[in-house]
């Protein structure tokens, strides 16, 4: 059996990892991965053929010479090497969690640290217990800082996650209700999300907090924290300064001025995330200036929050995510905006809500008449309690037969609904 010394030794002598086929690298270190439709030890021959340097197996039938490393079991071989490989760089280690806003403060939070120093960032939404381990595979001694994202869909993530990347600094953006079926109940979100604050507790660790939020105020009072939000005794103190549709935002300088940013984000949900990155980027030295510059200049992406001119109509298109947290939240923000134009909000199905799914669902049907606003449904959930497409395919021929022109539109709903398909009509 391999030992991960050996493994690590190997690895070193890579460009780098990959565990899918489809996209080797030469000289890479390939990982069979196993799931519940596929084992990729039936890959690794293919792998090395592609150009991978040595691939690392489970199955000791596939082995044929030097080059297949055998081990146990590959995943946890994957994130015992990733923890082994993490430990040779004495760095700052941001960990970042939270229900909603997660990715984008992690994007935020790279665009003003990479402006100041070489950053290693989670690229994409890899931030799961294979994705974790292979961000920090990326680390070299290039790197000054990283950022980490981690992601949880039930108790004991955060922790498995956590305990394999050993951030010395932390974040929780928020804790929301979402993944109500996985986590079981609010209260299982609230604990699963805190495992960030436990490790860095136990750890000395140092944690980034929002001072508006008290619930995290709560659960971090007993540790060294940097906070960060719209009270005016918060270490880092900033607020909105305008109603839209990008968010303004002026945030305090060490030097005690105001300074001014015109950010490419929708929503003053938004301005918690902005803030976060301001806060991080005080804390380890980036001029604030530099701060600025890189907030203003960070566009989004991905269909999160983005915003678009389409010559019919003005599109917000968030269809990446959606729970009751985040889509509350957006609405309230699509009500608030000013525009001359008439709203209409087109919302799909909220995923992963378990029991709660019914009830989360009228709740949100009864925001929007609340709001005054109009919306399209879109999904069986919604399906249950207001009138709804089935469908995006539904809604999408709905548009075409019925086009839509000189309306403001917000786009919002889990991913597997597939809303940003019916932007073409749009």
């Amino acid at each position: 059996m391999t030992t991960i010394a050996t493994l690590h030794a190997r690895f070193r002598e890579c460009s780098g990892a990959c565990t899918d086929t489809r996209d080797i690298t030469p000289g890479s270190l390939f990982f069979a991965l196993k799931g519940p439709n596929f084992n990729a030890n039936a890959f690794a021959s293919e792998a090395l053929a592609k150009g991978s340097r040595f691939a690392v197996v489970d199955d000791p039938r596939v082995v044929q010479d030097e080059r297949f490393l055998l081990v146990p079991d590959v995943l946890s071989a994957l994130q015992e090497l990733a923890r082994q490989h993490r430990r040779q760089f004495d760095i700052p280690v941001i960990g970042i969690t939270g229900t909603n806003g997660k990715t984008t403060t992690k994007e935020l939070v790279n665009a003003v640290l990479a402006a100041d120093r070489p950053t290693l960032s989670t690229t994409g939404n890899l931030n799961n217990h294979i994705g974790v381990p292979l961000t920090l595979l990326r680390l070299n001694a290039e790197y000054r800082i990283a950022i980490i994202e981690m992601g949880a869909n039930k108790v004991g993530d955060i922790a498995e996650l956590v305990a394999i990347a050993e951030p010395t600094h932390g974040l929780i953006s928020n804790i929301g209700r979402a993944h109500l079926e996985g986590f079981g109940s609010y209260e299982g979100v609230i604990t699963a999300k805190t495992e960030m604050y436990s490790f860095l507790g136990t750890h000395g660790g140092m944690l980034f907090v929002n001072a508006d939020d008290a619930l995290l105020l709560e659960k971090s009072a007993s540790m060294p924290r940097v906070t960060y939000g719209r009270q005016p005794d918060a270490d880092t103190a900033g607020d909105t300064a305008s109603t839209g549709p990008f968010m303004e935002l002026v945030f305090a300088g060490r030097d005690g001025q105001a300074y001014h940013v015109s950010t490419h984000l929708i929503g003053d949900y938004n301005l918690p995330n902005a803030l976060a990155a301001v806060a991080i980027g005080q804390y380890f030295g980036v001029p604030d200036e530099r701060i600025a510059e890189a907030l203003s200049a960070y566009v989004p992406s991905n269909n999160r929050s983005q915003f678009s001119d389409t010559g019919r109509n003005q599109l917000i298109l968030d269809a990446y995510n959606a729970n009751p947290t985040s889509m509350a939240a957006a609405l309230r923000n699509f009500a608030a905006m000013a525009t001359d134009r008439p709203k209409l909000a087109i919302l799909g199905d909220m995923r992963e809500l378990g029991s709660e799914s019914a009830a989360e669902h009228s709740a949100i049907a009864a925001l929007v008449r609340e709001l005054g606003l109009h919306a399209q449904y879109v999904g069986p959930e919604f399906q249950r309690s207001t009138p709804a497409f089935a469908s995006a395919a539904d809604l999408l021929t709905h548009l075409k037969n019925e086009p839509l022109t000189g309306h403001l539109v917000l786009v919002k709903g889990s991913r597997g609904i597939k809303l940003e398909t019916v932007v073409e009509a749009l």
